[in-house]
């Protein structure tokens, strides 16, 4: 059984996420109290049900420190379960709740102040988001690409090695804060200073072509396939369920684009489980 325990912060997408999972074959359980994951568990396990997603979250009240337990508790019994953590920036979470009218459910604690409450729940979650097996950011995620993001996650087989994301990205735009190896490519001659080139970005081939035929660019990707490709068993013998490598450039246009969509294809012709999304490509 394939069994996932979906959290993460408030209006970060965890029932999108839930809705994606069923699209892809996941019996999903939505605002369960985290005391009701064995039983869950228990169930699933007996009924011989495939997949299961269950969705805990603050929404239940004083969860956290009955989910920490809970967790270790199902681990020493030996019950094979995955967590799945999702995160946004404040800035977009409290966006999302005006947007949307409602409240969030620790709001009342500071005379409504979304500012506040974020912030509280971020603190509350910092230890669990730091032991989840995935760790999904949808601040810049559409509905569309949070479902490709989990039928990249969970449609390959449980016993796969660990699926790799790599993702470009523009400084200038933030960090990804979900990234556990981070390049950035800035070092490497830019096409935004080629007039014909400035419009265009990494996947067309005029920008690829520039990018890639200097030594400086040719020595940085020798180093960085080796890299990863040394890396990527030591990841697995430790048992590292997903692998985000997050390639930055200034714009998230050009350069990132470029060298992580040639990653991508390295990894790809390798056999990995590995799936590629340019951040900033549009902005």
């Amino acid at each position: 059984m394939e069994f996932i325990v979906v959290t993460g912060l408030s209006g970060a997408g965890k029932t999108r996420a839930m809705h994606a999972m069923e699209d892809i074959g996941f019996f999903c359980v939505d605002n369960l109290p985290a005391k009701l994951i064995p039983t869950i568990y228990d169930l699933c396990s007996q009924t011989k049900t495939e997949k299961v997603a269950v969705v805990t979250d603050i929404r239940a009240g004083e969860f956290f420190s009955d989910l920490m337990q809970v967790l270790e508790e199902m681990k020493a019994a030996h019950c094979e379960f995955r967590v799945l953590f999702l995160d946004a920036t404040d800035r977009v979470l409290i966006n999302r709740f005006q947007e949307t009218r409602r409240r969030h459910p620790l709001a009342d604690r500071y005379q409504g102040s979304l500012e506040e409450a974020v912030a509280l729940e971020r603190d509350m979650l910092r230890p669990l988001r730091a032991c989840a097996d995935y760790v999904v950011d949808t601040t810049s995620l559409t509905t569309a690409q949070l479902k490709q993001r989990m039928s990249n996650l969970f449609l390959g087989d449980a016993s796969d090695a660990l699926s790799i994301h790599c993702m470009s990205f523009g400084f200038k735009h933030g960090l990804p804060t979900e990234s556990d190896l981070l390049f950035d490519v800035r070092c490497l001659p830019n096409p935004y200073y080629v007039e014909e080139l400035r419009p265009l970005t990494g996947l067309d081939e005029p920008v690829r072509d520039y990018v890639m035929r200097w030594p400086e660019t040719q020595g940085f990707l020798t180093r960085l396939l080796d890299l990863v490709d040394y890396m990527l068993p030591l990841y697995c013998s430790e048992g590292k369920s997903q692998l985000v490598i997050a390639i930055g450039c200034t714009g998230g246009h050009h350069r990132s684009v470029a060298i992580a969509q040639h990653l991508y294809a390295h990894l790809v012709e390798k056999g990995q489980r590995v799936s590629v999304q340019h951040r900033d490509i549009r902005k």
